[in-house]
């Protein structure tokens, strides 16, 4: 279309691009990605074209495009560490006072679509991330609570039901005298995470998703200079020091063939599966010595 074509795209959160998808970045002069995970995944993904009558070879598909990483970066402006004490608008004076009345002190949180894919197998990984907080805190006294800001197609009433039939689900087939998991559900603004981010209850961001092309809600989390735990693989790896945020172990496997979508998530590509045991090591670790954590979460956030 121009003199100089440039793509621009968070890429992919798997192991491997769709052929369209690298045909697609082909016809560009420059393909600008927003972690080096989402360039390794074009790099990759090489495909072979086969004549339908022969089955001889045609044509291999892959990456010529040249490739750069463009960091997305944060708005400084939108996120940053503060104390919420007055002048709020209605929103965050709402947000404020619903964390207020939650009676734990010591909360984690995790942020993400529930997408498709049985349990363990969503992108996100929010019914994994419910089960191994369960399995972590329950019978335990004074036990923290999960606080969920989640939805999954909309932020209509009829997902929010949903949501919590799903949280409710998986709370059944854990015994014991198990924690709270709170879920704040519909549409917030930036001022309204940045508050959630910063209320003197959350504590630590746990987010354990399968992939991530850039990974954004690490990112502005980290801003607040608060604990994370994260997953150990794809695009958040860019930015998240190693020796400052809270990692958890684990492999690739095949995606689950419930979470498999047409022409983006592929069922011969790969991605991260976290190792159970480390998830709830993980849990306690930044729970019994927070204040450690909380020095490497600032050195994190600067």
């Amino acid at each position: 279309i121009g003199k100089y074509n440039i793509g621009v795209t968070a890429g992919i959160e798997t192991t491997l691009c769709d052929p369209s998808w690298i045909q697609g970045a082909n016809n560009m002069d420059l393909i600008l990605a927003s972690s080096n995970h989402s360039i390794e995944s074009f790099r990759r993904s090489k495909f072979e074209l086969k004549d339908d009558k022969t089955g001889q070879l045609k044509q291999i598909i892959e990456l010529s495009t040249k490739t750069e990483v463009l960091f997305e970066g944060a708005d400084l402006t939108k996120y940053f560490p503060t104390k919420y004490d007055k002048d709020l608008n209605s929103e965050l004076t709402d947000l404020n006072t619903t964390l207020n009345s939650i009676p734990e002190s010591f909360c984690f949180l995790t942020t993400g679509h529930w997408m498709q894919g049985a349990f363990g197998e969503d992108r996100k990984n929010m019914g994994f991330t419910i089960k191994s907080f369960l399995e972590t805190f329950k019978n335990q006294k004074n036990a923290p609570a999960l606080i969920m800001k989640c939805h999954s197609v909309t932020t209509s009433l009829l997902d929010r039901d949903r949501m919590l039939k799903k949280i409710n689900k998986i709370k059944s087939t854990v015994k014991g005298n198990l924690p709270n998991i709170y879920l704040i559900h519909g549409e917030v603004s930036d001022n309204g995470m940045n508050l959630i981010f910063n209320h003197h209850k959350v504590k630590a961001l746990v987010s354990l998703p399968k992939g991530e092309g850039f990974g954004r809600p690490f990112l502005e989390f980290s801003l607040v200079n608060k604990p994370i735990i994260a997953s150990s693989w794809s695009g958040q790896t860019d930015f998240l020091n190693k020796d400052y945020v809270r990692y958890v172990k684990g492999e690739l496997k095949n995606v689950d063939k419930s979470a498999i979508v047409k022409n983006i998530i592929l069922p011969e590509a790969l991605w991260f599966s976290c190792d159970s045991s480390d998830v709830g090591k993980a849990y306690k670790d930044i729970y019994k010595n927070y204040k450690k954590w909380l020095t490497k979460a600032k050195r994190q956030g600067h």
